[in-house]
């Protein structure tokens, strides 16, 4: 299978470059850029330089033989399956081009993630080919890998890859909103506050993003106006049936890639323990609920007790780590999870989508245990 990357000098571009090229289902991989045809990948990254004459592990050249940055109408001509790593409302002509080309369309901006009205107000555009969302569908797998599935197989389909933040929010709150463990309170809000990486903002250069600026430091930023909210909002109220309400304050932190949330959602009264204190039956009873809602999820690890999530144990992966825990009143569903946002909350979870479409085992590619340091 061959598959292309349009965009693939971005962070979440180069992130693909890796996984892609150590897939065993892909033959060979194209790059594009706008912005510099031409050139090698190597030139930004050197890290993917490989040796003269290197062969994959079943003989032949390897998937990123070339690596010469092409121009995308050539990359979207040779390819099986494309991938676009691009800003809001620079992909939507290149998701076109494939659905008429029968070609599947992954798209890791926020195009194909909201209904119309929202893309407009969060975004400031309106879509170009209204038509296209016959063919679309918001690509968390863990809620819609049955539609991804069934609109692939009656052809090309254009997957709108969730956000970073949305990601690990949703699956934090998912199983609860669901009806599975706690119940939480009649209209209950959803309030999160969740740490990223630096890389999180992209690799164009910017005075916050400086490393004085933001080394030995944790700031919010956006607060209570993140283009994130509507996606987390749509959602958290599909698994409950009903508007959930849902504060989100996102913060930067002083580090490389990762996103760590702490979701909290207040529990029905019938729920909570009468003798203020702490609770360690309800608080195992909670996380048990979890790792049965998740059983059979691949990518999701329920951690022990005793243990909470965190961004260090999830590096270079595509899992999604939780902790499940209560307040000392027992009225409170304090729900930690931790992704790397590179992977899990960008390209991991593209390949991931790519497996599904092309009915790969869905964990293809993305095998590999956590990276240490």
């Amino acid at each position: 299978m061959t598959a292309g990357i349009i965009g693939a000098t971005g962070y979440a571009g180069a992130e693909l470059v890796r996984l892609l090229s150590g897939h065993p289902e892909i033959g060979r991989l194209y790059l594009a850029s706008s912005s510099r045809p031409g050139q090698n990948i190597t030139d930004m990254y050197p890290n993917f330089l490989e040796k003269a004459g290197a062969e994959s592990p079943g003989g032949g050249e390897t998937p990123l033989a070339a690596g010469t940055l092409e121009e995308p109408e050539k990359v979207i001509a040779a390819s099986d399956i494309v991938f676009g790593a691009l800003p809001a409302g620079a992909g939507e002509g290149y998701a076109k081009a494939c659905v008429d080309r029968g070609v599947s369309y992954i798209d890791l901006s926020a195009d194909f993630r909201l209904d119309a009205e929202s893309y407009r107000a969060w975004y400031g555009k309106d879509w170009l080919y209204p038509e296209l969302r016959r063919r679309s569908v918001y690509g968390l797998p863990e809620l819609y890998r049955e539609q991804i599935r069934a609109l692939a197989a009656s052809g090309p389909v254009v997957v709108g890859n969730p956000g970073c933040y949305p990601t690990a929010i949703t699956l934090a709150a998912y199983p609860v909103l669901a009806g599975s463990g706690p119940k939480p309170a009649p209209d209950a809000a959803v309030i999160a506050d969740a740490v990223s990486g630096v890389t999180g903002a992209g690799r164009e250069p910017g005075r916050a993003y400086h490393f004085p600026e933001c080394s030995d430091s944790v700031s919010p930023y956006k607060v209570g106006a993140h283009r994130h909210i509507p996606e987390i909002t749509r959602n958290l109220s599909a698994i409950a049936g009903r508007p959930v309400p849902v504060v989100f304050t996102p913060h930067l932190g002083p580090y490389n890639r990762g996103i760590l949330a702490t979701v909290y959602i207040s529990l029905d009264g019938a729920a909570r323990n009468a003798a203020s204190g702490p609770n360690t039956a309800n608080a195992d009873a909670a996380r048990l609920c979890y790792e049965e809602f998740y059983r059979n999820e691949r990518f999701v690890r329920i951690l022990p007790g005793g243990l909470c999530a965190a961004t260090g144990r999830v590096r270079q992966s595509n899992y999604c780590d939780i902790s499940v825990h209560l307040d000392h009143t027992g009225g409170t569903l304090i729900v930690i999870s931790a992704i790397d946002n590179m992977v899990k909350g960008a390209a991991g979870q593209a390949v991931q989508n790519m497996n599904i479409i092309a009915g790969f085992d869905e964990s293809s590619g993305l095998r590999a245990f956590p990276a240490l340091f």
